[in-house]
């Protein structure tokens, strides 16, 4: 699949370009080791929490503030995902107002014949 373009379900087949591909696949890989490493800060936040030794306990604030930090990233990484797939949506669809496509005010753009 390397190489390969991905067409279809996209307004008149428009392809979508490699390069936009690539990079979902590259954020969603980041978004993946991002989930992978909050599953091993819970474990451990709740080990410390259950042992109650007060370092632990302690350490737990640095652990919290880490893992607030990284579901933020994967807010952010998630909203620049939307932008982008909003972007190819739109760009895919120029030109193709009679296709019944939804535009941006969530209206769709049914194009009308009248019988003259």
């Amino acid at each position: 699949m390397e190489g390969d373009t991905f067409s279809g379900g996209f307004g008149n087949g428009t392809q979508m370009d490699n390069k936009v591909l690539q990079t979902f696949q590259k954020n969603f890989g980041q978004v993946q080791n991002i989930l992978d490493q909050n599953r091993l800060l819970i474990t451990e936040i709740n080990q410390n929490h259950e042992s109650k030794v007060p370092d632990n306990l302690t350490r737990n604030v640095g652990l919290i503030r880490e893992l607030n930090n990284n579901i933020r990233r994967v807010v952010d990484l998630y909203s620049d995902l939307s932008h982008s797939f909003t972007k190819t949506m739109e760009s895919s669809s120029e030109g193709d107002s009679s296709s019944g496509a939804v535009r941006s005010d969530g209206k769709h753009g049914h194009k009308r014949n009248r019988a003259d």
